[in-house]
């Protein structure tokens, strides 16, 4: 019992000396304050622990905020560099050739995504058939006039948009092929290849049906949309 009062003793001057080590220890106060509550008796209301209840819950939704923020910050920073490195990527292939092999190869591993197509629109396609590249079967895919439009909206009055991220249920097998099983989400840049020139647009399609949610920001994407219109152009002229 003697030890038991000294070290009572002792904690009671520590936390007069330095009533912090109460007041910073959450789990502490909310004992304590349960304690005074019971005391109180059950039929008077005690406005300060009220008070301090909303408090706590303020300062829980406060910390939560504070995360989330953190995380989208961080998650913007790592979106910002996987799009700088694509674009120095694509920057270095003087070829138009090996650009669009880059697209499909290194260009897809930044990113992240499963498959990358650029679809040309060609008055030498039809709905049924369409001319082959050789070599760039992989990466590069030509359809008939009014297919990008077609593709992006559905056939539906849409306005037009840089950038169209969407889920998709069964996929497309004109434009993904054997993948179209098991592609779930796509993001689409609509490209604007210059005057006098049919539209074309880049597929990003990836199997995580979460990766293109419509919710999620394209600024980065359009900048990259910007990007490939301008390189685009540089080839093509």
């Amino acid at each position: 019992m003697g030890e038991r009062a000294d070290a009572l003793q002792d904690w009671r001057e520590r936390v007069l000396q330095d009533p912090d080590i109460i007041l910073d220890d959450r789990d502490v106060m909310r004992a304590l304050i349960t304690a005074n509550d019971r005391q109180m008796g059950g039929n008077i209301v005690d406005m300060r622990g009220i008070a301090m209840e909303r408090l706590e819950n303020r300062l829980d939704r406060l910390e939560d905020t504070h995360r989330s923020v953190i995380a989208a910050a961080y998650e913007n920073l790592a979106g910002t560099n996987q799009i700088h490195r694509a674009i120095l990527t694509l920057l270095d292939r003087a070829e138009f050739e090996d650009f669009l092999k880059a697209l499909g190869t290194e260009v897809a591993e930044i990113l992240r995504v499963d498959r990358i197509r650029l679809v040309l629109e060609s008055p030498e396609a039809t709905k049924t058939s369409a001319p082959k590249v050789q070599k760039l079967e992989d990466v590069l895919t030509v359809v008939a006039p009014g297919f990008v439009d077609d593709y992006l909206t559905h056939g539906r009055a849409l306005p037009q948009r840089a950038v169209t991220l969407r889920q998709i249920g069964s996929g497309a097998a004109s434009i993904y092929g054997e993948a179209a099983d098991w592609i779930a989400s796509e993001a689409l840049l609509r490209l604007d290849l210059g005057e006098g020139r049919l539209p074309a647009m880049l597929v990003l399609g990836a199997e995580d049906p979460h990766q293109f949610r419509p919710s999620r920001g394209t600024d980065l994407l359009t900048f990259f949309t910007g990007v490939l219109e301008r390189s685009m152009q540089r080839f093509l002229g």
